[in-house]
């Protein structure tokens, strides 16, 4: 009896003790916050990890961009003809610019038929399109870039107001959406600085070339295989640098903290982000042609005048897609 009360008591504590430390650390662990941890993140990281949250594809973030720009069309006329009449004034003048009758006629006498004529109407095109950015004086393209960063903020207060349900003037635009201005042109200018890798391989791939430096196949893979390594680095900056732009306008944003949200902001989605990106130029590069070929073909005087329309409504089209999709990444 004595033996069996002794056995009793040292065997009584220990299964108290296995018992009640495990359900102590149940209780800790349902006690504390539950937290997703994302694996540890490095540039250019060969394995890919994929991102929680997937983004739309581009023909949903093109109809959401449409429809958005349908719903509230009279504003965004409004700030396309406000930045139509103010080129006009400043910077393009009442003067048609290249007189696209004879640069066709020059075509046209070396092609022949229904193809022949799409050909040159294709070729006319793009050759506006090389001429459009030319400014006829120094002053002129001062004054188209500064109505350039004036309409694109007052587009991007607008965004910003009517997707979050507010109703907006056009004149608010520009009275309440101008003060960004300074932390806009800073990351504007780190946008720019992020292209120089892809223009230093583009000049150096030219040179080779045209000059004679670069003769045989394998000379030229290598260094059209630099070009590439290049463009690549300034893809990857520019891929969330180019949302710094609307990041940096919120209230009380500093230029440094816009892009390092920005990074933040693509971070496991630079590919999916690069494809939507990329679609946007190669979209509207389609619609302009296939708006201006057959014009150039059958109303050849009025080309200049719709290509400059396309360009004042293109720069609308290009901030209302850019800001979907950044507010699709914020989700």
């Amino acid at each position: 009896m004595p033996t069996s009360a002794k056995s009793a008591k040292t065997v009584h504590p220990r299964k108290k003790s296995s018992v009640s430390k495990p359900a102590k650390q149940v209780a800790e662990v349902q006690s504390k916050p539950r937290r997703l941890h994302l694996p540890g993140y490095k540039p250019f990281r060969l394995k890919r990890i994929k991102h929680p949250v997937s983004l739309p594809s581009v023909w949903q973030l093109a109809r959401q961009t449409s429809r958005l720009l349908w719903r509230h069309r009279w504003l965004f006329l409004g700030l396309a003809l406000t930045y139509g009449v103010l080129n006009i004034l400043l910077v393009r003048g009442f003067s048609s610019g290249a007189n696209v009758s004879s640069l066709k006629h020059q075509l046209s006498q070396a092609a022949s038929g229904n193809v022949g004529q799409l050909a040159v109407g294709f070729s006319v095109f793009v050759s506006l399109l090389a001429s459009s950015g030319n400014s006829s004086s120094a002053t002129a393209g001062a004054y188209q870039i500064f109505l350039g960063l004036v309409i694109s903020l007052a587009t991007i207060w607008v965004l910003r107001q009517v997707m979050a349900g507010e109703r907006v003037r056009l004149r608010d635009a520009f009275y309440k959406g101008m003060y960004p201005l300074i932390p806009f042109i800073f990351v504007l200018l780190v946008v720019l600085l992020q292209t120089v890798p892809f223009l230093i391989g583009g000049g150096l791939y030219n040179l080779v070339v045209t000059n004679g430096i670069a003769v045989y196949t394998s000379e030229k893979l290598l260094w059209g295989l630099l070009f590439f390594v290049l463009t690549v680095i300034s893809v990857y900056m520019l891929c969330s640098s180019l949302f710094a732009l609307y990041i940096v306008t919120l209230p009380d944003m500093t230029p440094m903290k816009a892009l390092r949200s920005a990074r933040q902001l693509v971070r496991y989605r630079r590919p999916s982000v690069f494809r939507k990106l990329l679609f946007l130029p190669v979209a509207l590069l389609v619609i302009a042609a296939a708006i201006m070929v057959p014009i150039i073909v059958f109303a050849a005087p009025i080309a200049p005048w719709v290509l400059f329309v396309l360009a004042m409504i293109g720069l609308i089209i290009l901030h209302a897609y850019m800001y979907t999709l950044y507010r699709e990444l914020l989700r």
